[in-house]
C-alpha cells in the first residue's frame, strides 16, 4: 500500500522508499547547516518526504545554487 507522498509532485509511494533533505548532511558541500537554511527559504523541513526523482533535482539544486554563492 502506498501512504507516503512527495512534498513537491504529490506522487504517492510505499513508506520505505521516503527520502529527507536529512540524507544530504553525508555529502561534503555543501555544509548540513547551508542545506537547511537553503531549503527553509523554500518551506521545507527536515522532515519532509519526497520521492526519489524529487529528492535528487533537489540535490542538484541545491548543489548548484552553493557554487554560485
Amino acid at each position: 500500500m502506498k501512504d507516503a507522498q512527495c512534498k513537491k509532485c504529490l506522487q504517492k509511494f510505499h513508506q520505505k522508499d521516503i527520502y529527507t533533505i536529512q540524507q544530504f548532511q553525508y555529502r561534503k558541500t555543501p555544509p548540513y547547516q547551508w542545506t537547511i537554511d537553503y531549503f527553509a527559504k523554500l518551506h521545507i523541513t527536515e522532515w519532509d518526504s519526497f520521492c526519489e526523482s524529487c529528492i535528487l533535482e533537489y540535490q542538484k539544486e541545491s548543489a548548484d545554487h552553493f557554487q554560485k554563492t
